[in-house]
């Protein structure tokens, strides 16, 4: 049996020695934290569960799929129930908009509220579907880098279209086109930040990314994100996957241009194949030092990262669900700060995660458990406390603004998250949250492959290469990993 090692037990780094093992392989990974999981874990404050990083869910065909490879049922072990409200936004003019799951009660939610007509709309979300019908099978489900993925009629058909994906445009531009009615626009320009960009600068080819939420929906896992995780973890175990928690991969080992095992503090364990689920960034600066590294590739500017609080609130609010979005007013202004600037705006936008709304187990009685993100840069040197405690007040004075409360008097438990504690946590290079971003038109192409094209047997997964950040995209970079290898 030959044998393969995984470093990182991330999301991306599970699926993929699933996929491993199902191939035949002897699959042991190593993370250097004692839990599995990465940023999708979870933790308490006092009475309150919160899942610590990503918070959205979508195409849980994904995570079903491997229980199915196996043989396994996968609603036996992974259960999750679909949201008939997406997300709840609000603006600072009293604006508030439900977008329901149900297209008609969302296009006539939109026209009631907005004033924008179904076909307008429709029109718009036709042509995201399109976009990623075409885009799917060459962006998202096979390597860019290897010259057979080209050789198909799929592909043909993808490059044929090319003036439909809207590449030479922003998505801002895009959206504004289109949709015109402001909050509408803005509402739709906030998808660049799923993969941690800005809709100014990333490609209108974007709009493919809200066909995901629209077309096929939004799902909260019972038991909460970290379920994900630790279902995976578990079946995983009962497929002879060895998991080494605690225990950081020091170096990969190669020889003759060959990836040949790796070393950790205990153990120097030789493979036919080493994966990397690691952020690729420190993969080659810390793991494979004396080894030429892609500078183009890891060059690229960082996505956006974030600061986080984990609120224990002492109050139920009916007005709002699982996802809350309450808008800035200038949203260019946010995204020039972040991006230009390298600092959170003056006026920002604020995402509340509400996980007791569908788990009433994870908050007290009467209570609410509160994750709420606000878009920063990376870590560029920043005096992050500071900009936290203003990033603290000014979130306070705008859910005040908004939903008419005193916040701080209902604030029970309290922790934080920063960009430079993202990256001690996860190696995230920089605390960047999805790896580089999306800026560039070419970014498809310029993100890390999922194999070195300079050592054999050495593959990568994860949100830092191909194809990119997030839950769905982890989980399809582990598969496309795996399979190019034999």
């Amino acid at each position: 049996m030959k044998n393969a090692v995984v470093i990182g037990a991330g999301i991306g780094g599970i699926a993929a020695a699933l996929r491993l093992s199902k191939k035949g392989y002897k699959v042991t990974v190593f993370e250097a934290n004692d839990y599995p999981g990465g940023k999708l874990s979870a933790f308490s404050l006092g009475d309150y569960r919160f899942d610590a990083g990503p918070s959205l869910f979508t195409m849980p065909q994904y995570v079903t799929e491997l229980f199915e490879i196996h043989g396994e049922k996968a609603s036996d072990f992974f259960t999750y129930q679909k949201k008939k409200i997406a997300c709840q936004y609000f603006w600072e003019d009293q604006t508030q908009l439900t977008a329901y799951a149900d297209s008609k009660l969302f296009l006539q939610e939109v026209h009631n509220k907005l004033g924008v007509k179904a076909t307008v709309l429709e029109k718009y979300l036709k042509r995201a579907k399109k976009k990623f019908e075409l885009t799917a099978p060459l962006f998202l489900e096979q390597s860019l880098h290897k010259f057979k993925g080209f050789l198909s009629v799929k592909t043909l058909k993808a490059l044929l279209n090319l003036s439909l994906y809207e590449i030479n445009q922003n998505l801002h531009t895009v959206n504004a086109a289109q949709l015109k009615e402001p909050h509408l626009v803005q509402m739709y320009d906030r998808y660049a930040t799923y993969n941690g960009s800005s809709p100014y600068q990333t490609p209108g080819i974007m709009t493919l990314v809200q066909h995901l939420e629209q077309e096929f929906g939004t799902f909260v896992p019972d038991g909460g994100m970290e379920q994900i995780t630790l279902s995976l973890f578990e079946l995983a175990k009962r497929k002879g996957v060895s998991f080494h928690l605690g225990e950081k991969v020091s170096q990969i080992l190669v020889e003759n241009g060959k990836a040949t095992g790796i070393k950790t503090k205990n153990h120097t364990l030789l493979a036919d194949i080493v994966l990397s689920n690691m952020d690729v960034f420190p993969t080659y600066k810390n793991l494979l030092k004396g080894i030429k590294a892609p500078q183009r590739i890891l060059s690229q500017e960082r996505s956006s990262s974030a600061v986080i609080f984990y609120w224990g609130i002492n109050k139920i609010f009916d007005q709002l669900d699982l996802h809350n979005i309450f808008f800035s007013q200038d949203y260019k202004s946010e995204f020039e700060a972040i991006f230009n600037q390298k600092k959170p705006s003056e006026d920002f936008t604020v995402y509340v995660n509400i996980t007791s709304k569908d788990i009433p187990s994870d908050a007290p009685k009467g209570a609410e458990n509160w994750f709420v993100m606000i878009n920063t840069p990376a870590d560029h040197g920043q005096d992050w406390n500071q900009i936290k405690n203003e990033l603290r007040k000014k979130t306070i004075a705008k859910l005040n603004r908004i939903l008419k409360v005193d916040m701080d008097s209902l604030i029970q438990e309290e922790e934080v998250l920063t960009p430079p504690m993202i990256e001690h946590k996860t190696s995230s290079h920089l605390g960047a949250l999805y790896g580089s971003s999306s800026n560039n038109k070419m970014a498809a192409f310029l993100r890390h492959p999922n194999f070195s094209s300079k050592i054999k047997n050495l593959y990568f997964c994860g949100g830092s290469v191909h194809p990119g950040g997030g839950i769905p995209l982890c989980l399809l970079s582990a598969k496309i990993a795996t399979d190019l290898i034999p």
